[in-house]
């Protein structure tokens, strides 16, 4: 194979240890090869950076593993180089040769040779953008859990409130809940004064429906469920408020994805958070669908179709 640099480096990266190989030498000679290995702790990560600036290294190929690899890419992207992400399956080194010196000497051997691939790593503000947006959606999955707990407890005891409210966690649904931490029970004399807006249509029927008893463990539990959702609830306020802040400085690109039919501020910000600013790093538009996994499969074997997920770019 045709080597294209004179000088580049290959990282097997691990949570505590990173085993760096240095290929240097002429193009048309077999290259010096020089092992060394740092700690993945800040100061080790700044003897590596100043290791290849020393050794007048620009170009650097790593596996994504996990997420050891970011704070490696972070302090290396702040010494310019060139740094290529590589998807660890699309560079299997041989059967029964697998050593952290070995990996790294054969990323450093494929780099050398402009056999890889680097991954779509948007810039930094995007990257903290879309540290935002996905922990967003976590914490908007986590209240939805939480929801379901709360709704089998009540349902455990007969208390249907799902059934004759369309939200019981909205302003009528809430009050009750906290009724019921209190007495254990609701006192149909006094739901009236819980019930809101088109609720109070339905008293009969509410009543009705919570006639059911909370022990005292139940009670308790109960309020620790619900406390918990709350503050589930503050997080995405304040989650919110700091993706807000992000997208001051994306405003006429929000605009744009806002426009689109059914897509709102939120979907747009984690549009944008994984797709960054700039469509440039795709080639064409098939290049950001396999990226986004809506590609059609193709998995076919002696004539036969096989089912299989959509084949997707490499995105980190």
């Amino acid at each position: 194979m045709e080597a294209i640099l004179e000088c580049c480096c290959g990282l097997d990266v691990h949570r505590d240890i990173i085993t760096a190989c240095l290929l240097k030498g002429p193009l048309d000679q077999k290259p010096e090869a020089t092992i060394r290995e740092f700690s993945a702790l800040p100061q080790g990560l700044q003897e590596l950076r100043s290791w290849l600036q020393a050794e007048n290294c620009r170009h650097v190929a790593m596996e994504s593993t996990g997420v050891y690899w970011k704070p490696v890419y972070n302090v290396l992207e702040e010494g310019n180089m060139v740094i290529l992400l590589v998807n660890a399956r699309h560079i299997k080194n041989v059967p029964g040769r697998k050593t952290d010196i070995k990996d790294a000497q054969w990323i450093a051997q494929l780099l050398r040779t402009g056999l890889l691939r680097g991954s779509f790593i948007p810039p930094k503000p995007i990257r903290e953008l879309r540290e935002l947006t996905r922990y967003r959606k976590s914490l908007v999955e986590e209240a939805a859990s939480q929801k379901n707990r709360i709704e089998k407890l009540l349902q455990t005891n007969a208390i249907k409130l799902s059934s004759v409210l369309s939200d019981v966690f909205g302003a009528s649904g809430r009050t009750i809940l906290e009724h019921l931490i209190a007495h254990g029970q609701v006192d149909p004399s006094l739901l009236k004064d819980y019930l809101k807006g088109r609720a109070r249509k339905k008293e009969e029927q509410i009543a009705e429906a919570t006639r059911g008893t909370l022990s005292e463990q139940q009670r308790r539990l109960l309020r620790m469920q619900l406390k918990h959702l709350e503050q589930i609830e503050q997080n995405i306020v304040e989650v919110d408020q700091e993706i807000e802040k992000c997208l001051r400085a994306f405003q006429e690109q929000i605009a744009l994805l806002d426009s689109i039919p059914a897509v709102d501020v939120t979907a747009a910000a984690a549009i944008l958070a994984e797709i960054g600013p700039d469509l440039a790093c795709f080639p064409s538009v098939k290049h950001l669908s396999s990226w986004a996994g809506v590609c059609p499969g193709n998995n076919e074997s002696a004539g036969k179709k096989n089912r299989s997920a959509p084949p997707k770019e490499t995105v980190i």
